[in-house]
């Protein structure tokens, strides 16, 4: 399944990396849960966890696209100390998959330092820590000249729920001009507005804007990734969060994943976020993503959010 191919495009190389690392990342994830020592830490409070999962994730990501790709910038969420890392954690193949697909044309001059990834080693912590396993993904994201132009989301527990030997995780990967890949795309039925939001990170405004939305159903989940593949697969409209929090590790992949199968991601006003390595790492006036019908959306923004937000 992974290979290398030195005389593939750069962009493509990296991604295909990156799906490899994913993949591993995927593994680490499980075997850290099987062990039962989760290593939890309290970042800023009680909703914002780091566990063993997220270090060594991080770890192994940062260090196996490095080593590989020395040029690129790599921006991931957790502040950890520099340290060695062991060679087990190392991933050096590149997807097959990926590969073999032509790159776009718009990217295939694209040089290693002209890349900035965003790294987000286990999206949906919390949930992770609570055994909610269907939220948590890892998720790596790759921008050029402050767009998300490709990205890659693994799911480590997907088909958990089916039991012991169920053969568990799948990744998804996505790139401008290519498409989406891993998942099978669909649309929520005709004339229904379902809308996913934050589980663990409520309040006024993002409920006001919410209702806002008029919609038929809410569903309240972990984790970003988690919330972009409900779009995809056709269980959400729009993901709405209107309130600073995401940060941008969060969004990169999933944008580009939902980009390239013709949706969009956007703050709540609906303006693009930017991914340059010197951009601010939060999402200061929230998330609204969509397959369809963005405009819908953002016109339905009340007035009191829009001035919230607008001011950040």
């Amino acid at each position: 399944m992974f290979l290398e191919m030195a005389g593939s495009p750069v962009v493509m190389r990296v991604l295909a990396s990156a799906f490899a690392v994913a993949e591993r990342a995927g593994g680490i994830v499980r075997r850290v849960l099987h062990s039962g020592e989760l290593g939890i830490v309290e970042k800023s409070g009680a909703s914002d966890l780091q566990t063993k999962a997220d270090r060594m994730v991080q770890r192994s990501i940062i260090a196996s696209l490095s080593r590989s790709f020395p040029s690129i910038t790599i921006i991931a969420e957790e502040d950890l100390p520099v340290e060695a890392v062991e060679e087990d954690l190392i991933e050096s193949g590149q997807a097959e998959e990926v590969l073999q697909k032509a790159c776009p044309a718009e990217y295939s001059t694209l040089r290693e330092e002209e890349l900035v990834v965003w790294v987000d080693p286990l999206d949906g912590t919390k949930e992770y820590t609570e055994g909610l396993l269907d939220h948590v993904t890892v998720l790596i994201g790759i921008a050029y000249q402050g767009k998300a132009v490709a990205g890659v989301i693994n799911q480590p527990f997907y088909n958990y729920e089916l039991g012991a030997g169920a053969a568990l995780g799948r990744t998804l990967w996505g790139m401008l001009g290519l498409g989406g890949f891993g998942f099978k795309l669909q649309e929520v039925p005709e004339g229904r507005r379902i809308v996913t939001t934050t589980r663990s990170h409520s309040n006024k405004l993002v409920t006001e804007c919410v209702q806002a939305m008029e919609p038929h159903e809410v569903i309240r989940v972990g984790g970003a990734g988690n919330k972009i593949i409900q779009l995809v697969e056709g269980k959400a409209s729009a993901y709405v969060f209107a309130s600073p929090g995401c940060k941008k590790w969060d969004t990169c992949a999933p944008e580009a994943i939902l980009h390239a199968v013709g949706g969009r991601l956007t703050d709540i006003l609906g303006c693009p976020y930017r991914y340059e390595a010197d951009v601010q790492h939060m999402n200061s006036r929230g998330v609204l993503a969509t397959l369809r019908d963005h405009d819908y959306y953002t016109q339905h923004v009340p007035p009191s959010v829009r001035q919230a937000l607008s001011t950040n």
